[in-house]
């Protein structure tokens, strides 16, 4: 069966958004964002948000969807961004996934919950490791779950109260739940395009241009109107890459320059988690940029995989 979406991955500063905007033209898309940062209201500069001359007149999905305070999940994603796919398709329209947040993407594809969360179990664990510790919960999981034991740290408090979590509400351990959830069909097939330069050289070069360009557009001043409305520097939004570290210097605890120098480190080290995670897939069809970057040879080869998985 041809893929019914088109996913656009890879690093940051890889070029996702003009490829996703060109390839929506050439086949009757509309791009639907998976950033977990882009999703925030008036954080545009520091998450390289999409311009409406960069967007060229192409719907745009799942950004300025809440504000900076309000909490988000990857569960949240994929209820708002899940209605949003299926209309398109229904409009007998393409969607274009573009984005660098893996485990937005897989939860959207895949479509469905890895456990039921309304019995107030996390809560409860949570509860218990903060009075007793991870002791107890360690030699509950040990009996009830020793496979996920075996594999986890004692030291992983996230990770052991989910497991323990998971068996409280459905009975099952994580492991054999994961199994269960791993064999029901995803929601979306999708054709995966991943982006990548062969020099990593290049990619650095390209991560620090785009940094000094945001200084450049007021990054500090779009931070500082952030923290000026009561956008508490603690909270989940204000921890990306680039509001963190320049929040430090708005506030005066930090100079400005090493402060940017700090995003640059922090954006490439992002940048390696995301081809990690992105490289995990087999399926997805990578193209490396050559030095000097060629828009052409990206549109050939895209093209050249979407004719191949049946796209028309």
């Amino acid at each position: 069966m041809a893929p019914q979406v088109i996913c656009v991955v890879g690093p940051t500063a890889s070029g996702k958004t003009a490829l996703g905007v060109w390839l929506a033209q050439q086949y009757n898309g509309e791009v639907v964002s998976f950033d977990s940062m882009q999703i925030y209201r008036g954080m545009d500069i520091g998450t390289a948000k999409p311009t409406e001359a960069e967007m060229e007149g192409i719907p745009h999905h799942m950004i300025d969807v809440v504000e900076p305070e309000e909490d988000f999940s990857v569960q949240t994603y994929r209820t708002m961004a899940t209605p949003i796919v299926e209309d398109i398709l229904k409009r007998g329209k393409r969607p274009i996934l573009v984005g660098g947040t893996g485990l937005y993407l897989d939860a959207l594809l895949r479509g469905h919950d890895f456990a039921v969360r309304s019995t107030g179990w996390r809560e409860t664990l949570t509860a218990r490791f903060e009075a007793e510790g991870i002791d107890p919960l360690w030699q509950e999981l040990e009996q009830v779950d020793p496979e996920a034991a075996g594999r986890l740290s004692p030291n992983d408090t996230k990770r052991v109260i989910r497991a323990l979590e998971v068996w409280h509400e459905t009975g099952k351990t994580i492991t054999q739940h994961n199994l269960e959830t791993k064999a029901i069909p995803d929601r979306f097939t999708a054709l995966k395009l991943g982006l990548n330069f062969e020099n990593r050289a290049d990619l650095w070069a390209r991560i620090d241009r785009r940094v000094d360009l945001m200084a450049e557009q007021g990054l500090a001043e779009e931070v500082r109107r952030l923290l000026e409305r009561g956008i508490s520097p603690d909270c989940t939004a204000m921890q990306a890459i680039g509001y963190k570290e320049l929040a430090r210097a708005v506030r005066g605890e930090a100079e400005l320059q090493p402060a940017l120098e700090e995003v640059k480190l922090r954006s490439r080290q992002y940048a390696k988690r995301q081809l990690t995670w992105f490289r995990r897939d087999p399926d997805t069809k990578w193209f490396s940029h050559p030095s000097p970057v060629s828009m052409e040879a990206l549109r050939r080869f895209a093209t050249e995989k979407v004719t191949e998985s049946g796209i028309q």
